[in-house]
């Protein structure tokens, strides 16, 4: 019997306990109809156990303390649903008592498991009998009754297991969801399917041979329950980035009077938040005044609810979630090193991406007005680019926030250009010496060429309004200079005239006329030859766009 557990052998019981929810994480799904008949918590668990696992495959934690230390924070940020943030707390627990040790022997298991179970209880607002909560709960103690008959983590572990199947076997009746549908509490059975997994790494038996996605002998009746059962619309999870010295109380007692089954988990630097609610877009937006946002997941649960009672496989986001790892991996993850520096840059529009490609950007994210990318997407791109350093070239000012989240996220050094316009993020491209040994000098000289750049840009108005002085009609042509409103007018040819009149006046040089989706040759060539005409010195290039919202994208030099 394995009387205590080092971190290399936590390392790989997580590892075994991630295989073993993932091997049955349907028949958990089967199971699942508290708190809303959504059938997702043996996803949700798998999902974010393995965030765990891909994390302490990158180090060797030299002691039980450390191995779970990198769990408890893999999970925070890994956590899906209700489920799974729960988990991450139970961990989140484990971690705090661990803390310092080397090894953990079966009084160190207990007293980590009961702290767990303190965690988990203190971050959920509502807590309700027949839940995961309680098969922890009940394992716990008796794994604290167990730790007094024999020291050994092992028999510690496998005692708690015991005692949390027989609870298991008792949530059908302490639960009148549970009772009416006729199964035990999922998450009760997930958590313990990743114990017993645990369990079989510290004996040091072989990962089971199960099949994939086997199916629970019980399976919940989820045409017996009624929509009318799902109080909140919508499942929303989101991470925040916490401000500095900020207490989140506030924020909790909000959330508890716009939803339920709220479940808060907590670190130094971060919270993670599980809620339902029928207004998602206003805790998000309360959640901004306690720091930066930086992950958000919203599915309707009636809509899977339906699907379920109907036999039909719930959609999610975790199934796109699924295929853009399946993409990622098929790409190889963090791109090796090829070259000094690289250079990524975000833009809408095939013929914008192919003028950065032609300058030398190796990697392009979709993106722009109106469709802002996530830190997630400009993340994925930065670590697919061949290089040590990577300079971001946001080319929007409300993505340079998202893009300078990625500085330290990723092994790559990151440098984010303050670019707010394509011209700006084409002109600081031309401004690149790739010889240049300090990134830091070419930051500047990126920066310089940028601010020398004046943007024009040419769209319409989708309603009635008034801005800066102007009273704008719907279907007017607007012209936009450095982002601020140049003039409107209902005939387009109009405006281009007083953009070149413009570019005269500012004794332009170069002049580059993008014409986006929509803008035949002609029209573009004929606008063209406006800045030819009003600026005979200048040099002047009408390339293809592609870009959407805008007619026409000016750069004046």
């Amino acid at each position: 019997m394995t009387d205590r557990i080092s971190g290399s052998a936590f390392k790989q019981m997580i590892a075994f306990g991630a295989a073993c929810v993932a091997q049955q994480k349907q028949a958990i799904n089967d199971l699942n109809v508290f708190p809303v008949p959504d059938g997702d918590t043996g996803t949700n668990m798998s999902l974010t156990i393995q965030t765990a696992v891909n994390e302490l495959k990158k180090s060797e934690p030299a002691t039980v303390g450390e191995a779970a230390k990198i769990t408890a924070g893999a999970l925070l940020r890994g956590a899906r649903g209700n489920s799974g943030v729960i988990l991450s707390l139970l961990f989140r627990g484990i971690s705090k008592s661990a803390k310092g040790l080397v090894e953990m022997d079966g009084p160190a298991l207990a007293a980590a498991m009961g702290e767990g179970v303190a965690t988990a209880y203190g971050a959920v607002m509502k807590p309700a009998e027949g839940t995961v909560l309680t098969v922890s709960r009940l394992a716990a103690a008796r794994a604290a009754q167990a730790a007094q008959e024999n020291p050994s983590a092992e028999y510690v572990l496998e005692q708690a297991i015991a005692a949390g199947q027989e609870t298991l076997a008792q949530t059908i009746d302490m639960n009148p969801v549970l009772k009416k549908a006729g199964v035990v509490d999922a998450g009760g059975k997930g958590y313990l399917i990743i114990l017993d997994g645990m369990l079989r790494a510290l004996r040091g038996e072989e990962l089971p041979q199960v099949e994939e996605d086997e199916k629970a002998q019980d399976k919940a009746d989820f045409g017996a329950l009624s929509l009318e059962d799902i109080t909140f619309t919508y499942d929303t999870v989101f991470i925040v980035r916490k401000k500095e010295g900020v207490s989140i109380e506030p924020f909790r007692a909000y959330l508890d009077g716009i939803g339920d089954s709220l479940v808060i988990g907590e670190d130094d630097e971060a919270f993670k938040v599980h809620v339902h609610t029928d207004i998602p877009g206003q805790a998000l937006t309360e959640a901004a005044k306690y720091g930066t946002l930086e992950l958000a997941k919203i599915e309707n649960m009636r809509t899977q609810a339906e699907e379920l009672a109907a036999g039909k496989q719930a959609q999610s986001t975790d199934d796109l979630d699924a295929v853009e790892e399946e993409l990622e991996a098929m790409e190889g993850g963090v791109a090796a090193p090829e070259k000094r520096y690289g250079f990524l840059a975000v833009c809408a529009g095939d013929g914008l991406a192919a003028t950065f490609r032609d300058l030398g950007v190796d990697r392009i994210v979709s993106g722009g007005q109106t469709m802002n990318p996530s830190t997630q997407a400009i993340l994925q791109e930065v670590n697919r680019t061949p290089s040590q350093v990577v300079f971001v070239l946001p080319n929007n000012k409300n993505i340079i926030m998202a893009a300078q989240q990625c500085v330290g996220l990723t092994e790559k050094e990151v440098i984010v250009v303050p670019t707010n316009t394509v011209p700006q993020g084409i002109s600081a491209m031309m401004a690149v010496d790739p010889e240049e040994a300090d990134p830091q000098v070419i930051l500047a000289a990126m920066t310089e060429a940028a601010e020398n750049v004046v943007t024009a840009q040419v769209t319409y108005a989708a309603r009635n309004s008034d801005f800066d002085g102007f009273a704008i009609s719907a279907g007017d042509y607007l012209a936009l200079t450095d982002g601020k409103l140049f003039g409107t007018d209902q005939k387009l040819e109009t405006l281009l005239d007083q953009l070149a009149a413009l570019a005269a006046d500012k004794g332009a040089e170069f002049i580059t006329v993008f014409y986006g989706d929509g803008v035949t040759q002609e029209d573009a060539q004929r606008a063209e030859q406006r800045f030819a005409d009003a600026c005979p010195e200048a040099e002047v290039s009408m390339l293809p766009g592609g870009q959407p919202v805008y007619y026409y994208i000016i750069s004046i030099e």
